[in-house]
C-alpha cells in the first residue's frame, strides 16, 4: 500500500511502542506509587481529623442534652434550677434595657420634632 508517498505494511494500526528504557519506566512507576501512597496518607489524616472533630461535637451535644434532662427532672419536682433563673432574669433585664432604650429614643425624636 502506498499512502501519502509512504509505503505502509499491513498489520497493527496506531503508534508503535517507543523503545523506553526499562529502568526509567520502573523508576517512574515507583515514583507514581510513592505519590499515590502520600496522597492516600493525607486523605486518611484528613478523614481521621474530621471524625475526631465530629466525635468531640457529639460529646459536647450529649453533655448539653444531659444538662437539659437534669433541668427537666428538677422542674418536674417543682424546683427551678439556678441556671434557668439566671437566664430568665438576664432576659428580663435585657427586655427592660431594650424598653428603656426605645423610650429614650422616642423621647428624643419627640423633643426634636416639637422644637421648630
Amino acid at each position: 500500500q502506498v499512502v501519502g508517498g509512504k509505503v505502509k505494511k499491513p498489520g497493527k494500526r496506531g503508534r508503535k511502542p517507543a523503545k523506553i528504557d526499562l529502568k526509567a519506566k520502573l523508576e517512574r512507576s515507583r515514583q507514581s506509587a510513592r505519590e499515590c501512597r502520600a496522597r492516600k496518607k493525607l486523605r486518611y489524616q484528613y478523614l481521621e481529623e474530621l471524625v475526631s472533630s465530629r466525635e468531640r461535637a457529639i460529646c459536647a451535644l450529649r453533655e448539653e442534652l444531659d444538662m437539659y434532662k437534669q433541668w427537666c427532672v428538677a422542674m418536674d419536682q417543682g424546683k427551678i434550677p439556678s441556671e434557668i433563673k439566671a437566664l430568665l432574669t438576664g432576659e428580663e433585664q435585657g427586655k427592660a434595657q431594650q424598653n428603656s432604650t426605645k423610650l429614650a429614643k422616642a423621647g428624643k425624636t419627640e423633643a426634636n420634632s416639637s422644637n421648630p
